[in-house]
C-alpha cells in the first residue's frame, strides 16, 4: 500500500498542538496513511476476533437479528460478524475510503454486508429498525463539542428497537488521562517510520494527538493532528441516563494486542459498556395524518426572461412547470402551493410566511439571473427554511474565474484562461487556439453560442466585441478548449450523507462534424437549431480511480462553496486526457429532462424520486421530521 504524497509541510516543533487542531479533523484522517500508522492494530485480525468474542458474551444477539456497526472503519467487525452467520449486517463510516474498501473486502469474500457512508449524529435508518448497534474500536468522542457526541447517542436511541443494545469500546478516560505516551516514534515497516507526541487540552478532557509520517527515502509525508474526549464510565453513564438508556453496565475491560509491540496509544486502556433502550407501548391514535407545507417559489411567466427564446416563457417551459406540479402533486408527503407573481413576490411572504420553501426561482427575482442570490437571502431574513444553496454561494459560483480560482488552489485541475476586463484597453489576449469565450457572470450559456469557440485573433476579438454587446459591461473568460469528453457529476444531499448520482457524459456523436462540440445556447434554448435534436446523453465509461476522483472533486467543490441539498460539477478533458473542471452549479436545473434528473434516472430514481429526495435533504438539514 503506496502512502506517498509530495510536497507535505511538516510544521516544526510545536509548543501548544490544540492550536492546529483541525475542528473536523476526523474528516480527512481516515485514509490509506491511518491503514499504514494504525494497521498493528485496526488491521490485526487477533484482535478482530478478541472483540467480536466480547461483544457475542456481552450483547447475545441472535443470527438474524439486525446489527449497525457505526463507524464501521474498513469493516472487519462487520466481516467477522458476517463470518460467523450473522445475516443482517450493515456497516457506517463517514470516511470514503474506508468504506469503499470495506465493499471490497466483503465482496472478495461473497458476504453480504451492506456498507455506506454517512453521519453517526444522523443515521438515516428508520426508526425502531435495529436490533444492536456497536461503536467499536475506540470510535466515540472524535468531535469537538460533548453536544455532537450526545446526538450520536440520540440518533442510535432513535433507529433501536425497544430494549435494543448499545456497546460502545471506549478508552479509559480517567486511566488515559493519567497514563498517555507524550512521545514515542516507531518504523511502521522497512521505508515508513511514525513519531507521535500527545497533550491535554486546555480544560484538560481530551487527549491531543500529533503524527510526522516519514518516507526514509523521500521524508515528510503527512504531518496531522487528531484528539479524542476522555469519557469515564460514569461520564458516559450521566450522557446515557439523560437520554433514557436503562441498564447502563461496564461490561470489561480490553487493551489491544499490536504486531509491531510498539505504541498503542489511546488503544491501549478501554473499557466496554452496554445500555439497553427503554421498552416502549405504542399508544392508540385517532390523528389524521398530517402533510408538510411546502411553498414552491418559481419565476414569474408574466414578465420577461432575457435566458429564454424571444425573451419570454415559452411552450416548452410551461411543459416543464406542469411535468414538476404533476410530480410533486403525486406526494403524498406534502401539501403544496406556488408563488409565481413577483410583483406581490415579498409582501406575500412577509405577510404569510411559508412553513418550508422549495427554493426553485433560479430565474432570479424580476426573471433577472443576477438576483437569483436575493430570493434565499430574503427567506433567511425571514427565518424561513428552504432548499438549496445559500446566497454566498449562489453570488459566488456566478462568478466563473471566482470558481476555478478556488479550485486550483484545491489541487483540482482546471483549464487555462485569461480574464479580461471590459474596460481594460491594454489586456494581453491569448495566442493559443482553439480557445472559447464565455463571459465570467451567468450561466445557462448566455453568451456562449456556437461561434464561441474560435481559432484565430480575428475570430476571438470579432467574437469578444458579440460578448461585450450581449452582456453589457460583464467580464469575459477566454478559456483553453477541452476537446475531450465532457461529464457532469451530480450530488444529492448533504456532507456525510451524499447521494453521488451515476457520471453523465455527453453524447456527441451524431452531431454535425462541422459543428463545435459545445453545449452552446442554442443546444438548450432553440429547438429548430442544428444542435437540438443531436445532443444525448450517456452513462460515463470510466475506470474506477478517474470515477472516485471526479466524486472527490465534486464534494470537496460542494463543502467548500457550501452548497446545500443539490448540486451539479461539469468536467472535461483536455486533448491530453486530463479531466478539468468546467464549472459548479448550485441549485442546478430541476426540469425532468435535466442533466440531474438523467443521473437520477440512471441510478434507479424517478423524477418524483429526485425531488422528494432533494425535499427530504433539506428538511433533515434544518432538523424538521418528516411526516
Amino acid at each position: 500500500m503506496s502512502i506517498v504524497q509530495k510536497d507535505v509541510r511538516t510544521y516544526g516543533p510545536i509548543s501548544d498542538l490544540e492550536k492546529h487542531l483541525p475542528s473536523e479533523w476526523w474528516k480527512t484522517l481516515f485514509n490509506a496513511i491511518y491503514l499504514k500508522t494504525d494497521g498493528d492494530v485496526v488491521e490485526n485480525d487477533d484482535n478482530t476476533v478478541r472483540e467480536i468474542d466480547t461483544i457475542l458474551q456481552i450483547a447475545a444477539p441472535k443470527k438474524n437479528d439486525v446489527i449497525l456497526d457505526l463507524c464501521c472503519g474498513q469493516g472487519r467487525h462487520c466481516i467477522e460478524l458476517s463470518k460467523r452467520g450473522y445475516t443482517q449486517v450493515m456497516g457506517l463510516d463517514r470516511s470514503r475510503y474506508l468504506i469503499r474498501l470495506a465493499k471490497k473486502r466483503a465482496q472478495k469474500l461473497n458476504l453480504n454486508i451492506k456498507f455506506s457512508e454517512g453521519d453517526a449524529r444522523k443515521i438515516r435508518l428508520p426508526e425502531r429498525s435495529v436490533d444492536q448497534v456497536y461503536i467499536l474500536g475506540n470510535s466515540f468522542g472524535y468531535f469537538e463539542r460533548e453536544e455532537d457526541d450526545i446526538a450520536v447517542l440520540e440518533s442510535i436511541k432513535r433507529i433501536l428497537k425497544p430494549d435494543g443494545k448499545l456497546i460502545i469500546d471506549i478508552t479509559d478516560g480517567d486511566w488515559m488521562k493519567h497514563n498517555f505516551e507524550k512521545r514515542s516514534w516507531e518504523w511502521i515497516d522497512q521505508s515508513y517510520f511514525v513519531c507521535r507526541e500527545r497533550s491535554l487540552s486546555s480544560e484538560g478532557r481530551r487527549v491531543i494527538s500529533r503524527e510526522v509520517v516519514v518516507n526514509a527515502e523521500i521524508g515528510v509525508v503527512a504531518d496531522q493532528f487528531y484528539a479524542e474526549r476522555l469519557y469515564t464510565f460514569e461520564d458516559l453513564q450521566t450522557l446515557l441516563q439523560g437520554l433514557n438508556y436503562k441498564q447502563i453496565v461496564k461490561e470489561a475491560v480490553v487493551s489491544s494486542l499490536s504486531t509491531r509491540n510498539q505504541d498503542l496509544g489511546l488503544m491501549q486502556h478501554r473499557i466496554f459498556v452496554s445500555a439497553q433502550t427503554p421498552k416502549q407501548t405504542v399508544k392508540a391514535t385517532t390523528s389524521v395524518h398530517q402533510k408538510t407545507m411546502v411553498t414552491v417559489l418559481m419565476g414569474d411567466p408574466r414578465l420577461s426572461d432575457s435566458v429564454k427564446k424571444n425573451g419570454q416563457f415559452n411552450k416548452e417551459d410551461l411543459e416543464t412547470i406542469q411535468r414538476l406540479k404533476k410530480a410533486l402533486k403525486s406526494s403524498k408527503k406534502y401539501e403544496i402551493n406556488y408563488i409565481d407573481h413577483h410583483q406581490d413576490f415579498l409582501d406575500t411572504i412577509k405577510n404569510n410566511p411559508p412553513q418550508f420553501v422549495f427554493n426553485l426561482c433560479d430565474e432570479g427575482f424580476g426573471n433577472d439571473a443576477k438576483k437569483e442570490l436575493h430570493v434565499p437571502a430574503y427567506l433567511e431574513m425571514l427565518n424561513i427554511p428552504y432548499t438549496g444553496a445559500p446566497p454566498a454561494t449562489l453570488g459566488m459560483c456566478y462568478n466563473k474565474a471566482l470558481v476555478t480560482s478556488l479550485a486550483g488552489s484545491m489541487d483540482i485541475p482546471i483549464p487555462l484562461e485569461t480574464y479580461v476586463d471590459t474596460t481594460d484597453q491594454i489586456a494581453t489576449l491569448p495566442n493559443i487556439f482553439p480557445t472559447i469565450v464565455k463571459p465570467n457572470l451567468g450561466d445557462s450559456s448566455i453568451g456562449i453560442t456556437q461561434k464561441a469557440l474560435v481559432n484565430s485573433a480575428e475570430e476571438l476579438i470579432e467574437y469578444m466585441d458579440f460578448v461585450k454587446y450581449k452582456c453589457a459591461n460583464v467580464p469575459i473568460l477566454i478559456q483553453e478548449f477541452l476537446s475531450g469528453e465532457e461529464y457532469s457529476v451530480g450530488v444529492i444531499g448533504n456532507p456525510g450523507k451524499y447521494r453521488l448520482l451515476p457520471i453523465l457524459q455527453v453524447d456527441y456523436s451524431t452531431l454535425n462534424e462541422d459543428l463545435p462540440k459545445i453545449l452552446s445556447y442554442e443546444s438548450k434554448w432553440e429547438p429548430e437549431s442544428p444542435y437540438w435534436n443531436h445532443i444525448s446523453y450517456i452513462q460515463a465509461d470510466l475506470d474506477e480511480e478517474e470515477q472516485r476522483q471526479l466524486y472527490d472533486y465534486s464534494t470537496k467543490l460542494f463543502e467548500r462553496l457550501e452548497c446545500r441539498d443539490y448540486a451539479r460539477f461539469d468536467f472535461r478533458r483536455d486533448a491530453n486526457g486530463v479531466i478539468k473542471l468546467l464549472e459548479v452549479n448550485p441549485n442546478p436545473g430541476w426540469c425532468w429532462d435535466g442533466k440531474l434528473n438523467l443521473m437520477a434516472e440512471l441510478d434507479g430514481l424517478s423524477y418524483e424520486g429526485m425531488i422528494d429526495l432533494i425535499l427530504s435533504s433539506a428538511m433533515e438539514r434544518y432538523g424538521m421530521s418528516e411526516h
